[in-house]
């Protein structure tokens, strides 16, 4: 991971800025999933370390746009870009991410360079249906896993494509992963939203049940909805976008034990887990069964 880290930071040097390679450096660095998923199918070498690199762009653009549309003070346990260098900083680094990215990623095969630049365009897509779903309480359970496809699984799936694509070239295989990428990335989805609820801002390095507040029904609420009487139909919605206090947020906690929602929306997640699994079953991968059996049992 660290030759990750040294590609990105000598691609964001290239732009000739240095306050843009100052502020990037106090990034965090994160898990890396996209990277060890991308390296887990095609090997290591020049090539898949640069596009480990240009993802991993893309990954911390994202984020620092989001940070700046969610009001988010905090990411990864460290204070965001926003909160110390202002929002309008934080979304031309990502500008400058983003830009820096796909001019790499220009030097790959069309077929790389297209899947993952029409992935992007879907992730920003799922941004914008993030922010129209949270002016209202979102009972559509269909409604979130398009939005979340869209935010977090598609590019997933298609770094996952495009390392196939590497390895084997077109094929039935690049589509087999595409299949395992997906399901890993709805499930990474499910897990993160339910560890909102269920971890302590310790853990998360976040308030937690932050989701809630910031007007984001995550599946765990729209399933708590449907299992809810009439009364407590309209008191979970009352508590949308609210800053709970210890009672509402006892209440909360008691209701998702009664009715089990947590054990349910991770049975959601196991099940798209075994079936990212299934996909790539052939291949005898046990670093990509890895990495879906931790990413379901992570804790933050």
């Amino acid at each position: 991971m660290d030759k990750i880290d040294q590609i990105m930071q000598n691609f964001i040097a290239s732009c000739g800025y240095s306050v843009a390679s100052e502020m990037f450096l106090t990034l965090s660095s994160g898990k890396k999933l996209r990277s060890k998923l991308l390296l887990n199918i095609a090997g290591e070498s020049e090539e898949s370390l640069r596009l480990c690199a240009i993802t991993e762009l893309i990954q911390a653009a994202s984020l620092l746009h989001d940070d700046v549309i969610d009001e988010s003070v905090m990411r990864r346990g460290k204070p965001s870009i926003n909160a110390t260098q202002g929002s309008k900083n934080a979304v031309m680094l990502g500008d400058i991410l983003y830009s820096k990215a796909y001019s790499e990623l220009c030097k790959f095969p069309a077929f790389i360079a297209t899947s993952l630049s029409s992935a992007v365009t879907k992730l920003a897509i799922g941004e914008m249906m993030d922010v129209k779903m949270s002016q209202n309480f979102n009972s559509d359970a269909q409604k979130y896993t398009q939005m979340i496809y869209y935010k977090t699984a598609v590019f997933i799936e298609e770094v996952a494509r495009s390392a196939a694509y590497l390895k084997f070239g077109e094929g039935a295989e690049v589509e087999k992963f595409g299949e395992y990428g997906k399901n890993l990335g709805l499930a990474f989805q499910i897990i993160d939203d339910i560890l909102d609820i269920t971890q302590s801002s310790e853990v998360l390095g976040k308030p937690n049940l932050g989701d809630f507040k910031e007007g984001k029904t995550t599946l765990a609420y729209i399933y708590l909805y449907e299992n809810l009487d009439e009364n407590d139909k309209e008191k979970l919605k009352s508590l949308f976008k609210k800053e709970l206090n210890e009672d509402e947020i006892s209440w909360l906690r008691a209701k998702f034990s009664e009715h089990k929602i947590i054990e349910r929306c991770i049975n959601e997640a196991k099940f798209l887990g075994t079936s990212a699994i299934e996909a790539i079953k052939d291949f005898k991968n046990e670093k990509l069964i890895q990495i879906a059996e931790n990413m379901i049992n992570r804790e933050f």
